[in-house]
């Protein structure tokens, strides 16, 4: 026998967690499966989030999820494998590993995004601790230190390498295995950026982050390393239910996180792979109004009973 809810919420990170709060608030039965470790996790704090900047990752999430309960939302944790959508305007079927099924009548999937890191000794050891991605994140707690950036090829290496002398003036960046243009050596060069040919080896840790040592043996002192991982959204859901996605492999939603599937919406970094944790929340925020309005919608164009 299968539990109804208004709104099963797939994910309880910042995305999830701020939506279940404003549907609940706006009595709706909501159901937030919360199954699998959130991104930041391996952080010690997170930062940039008004009044909660520093705060551990887990703290947030603890104190949000009692927000839901206090209000009569239900936390449940287990995974879902599988949203079944019936075509017909019925309820859509979601099933849990234990083996319960949930029904409901919207469905956000708030599933977040994994970082594939790039495969070198010590990037993944140390990763969240000293091997960062995020310098408005992280920047502030190693400013004024040797900081190194591993070049490759994602796009975004030369503009972290543009902003991180902001909070250091000892900056290197290991070209590895990215081309650098003439334009963006002689910008790289203008903010001070040291650029060291020459593909590296390994990180060299000893109890932290030393530096970084190259195939030919040249090592470099480093405090803390950025790198630019790959963003692959935990889409699986969402492709389930054919949702479109765009040429860069992201589900396409409107301002409001709603996909081209009826009923089913998108937030947080399974949608954005640039949200940060308040940007996450609140685009849960802006999905949860959608929702209810579009329920509200959907109760105005019931048959009306006469008696």
């Amino acid at each position: 026998m299968s539990e109804k809810y208004d709104v099963v919420v797939v994910g309880g990170g910042a995305a999830g967690l701020s939506a279940a709060l404003v549907l609940t608030r706006s009595m709706r039965t909501v159901a937030v499966v919360r199954g699998g470790a959130p991104r930041n996790a391996p952080a010690e704090h997170m930062h940039g989030f008004l009044t909660r900047d520093g705060m551990p990752p887990g703290e947030l999430l603890e104190r949000g999820a009692a927000e839901v309960a206090g209000y009569g939302g239900e936390l449940i944790d287990d995974l879902v494998t599988g949203v079944e959508n019936p075509d017909t305007g019925d309820d859509f079927t979601v099933r849990l590993a234990s083996g319960r099924i949930l029904t409901a009548r919207r469905i956000l999937v708030a599933t977040g995004l994994r970082d594939e890191l790039p495969d070198l000794p010590g990037v993944r050891e140390r990763w969240g601790i000293d091997v960062l991605h995020c310098p408005y994140c992280h920047g502030y707690e190693v400013r004024n230190r040797p900081l190194g950036l591993l070049g490759g090829v994602d796009p975004r290496v030369p503009h972290l390498a543009l902003v991180l002398p902001q909070w250091s003036a000892e900056v290197t960046l290991f070209q590895h295995t990215m081309e650098l243009s003439d334009t963006d050596r002689a910008q790289l060069t203008a903010r001070g950026v040291r650029i060291v040919e020459g593909e590296v080896a390994r990180l060299v840790i000893d109890g932290t982050l030393r530096g970084v040592e190259l195939v030919d043996g040249r090592a470099v002192p480093c405090s803390a390393v950025f790198v630019a991982p790959t963003f692959v959204p935990n889409a699986d859901l969402l492709h389930a239910l054919d949702c479109e996605f765009d040429e860069k492999g992201w589900v396409v939603g409107d301002p409001s996180g709603r996909t081209s599937v009826p009923g089913v919406w998108a937030a947080g970094n399974v949608a954005n792979p640039a949200a940060q944790v308040v940007g996450a929340a609140s685009a849960g925020y802006s999905a949860a109004v959608a929702i209810n309005v579009d329920l509200a919608q959907a109760a105005a164009q019931m048959p009306v009973s006469t008696g």
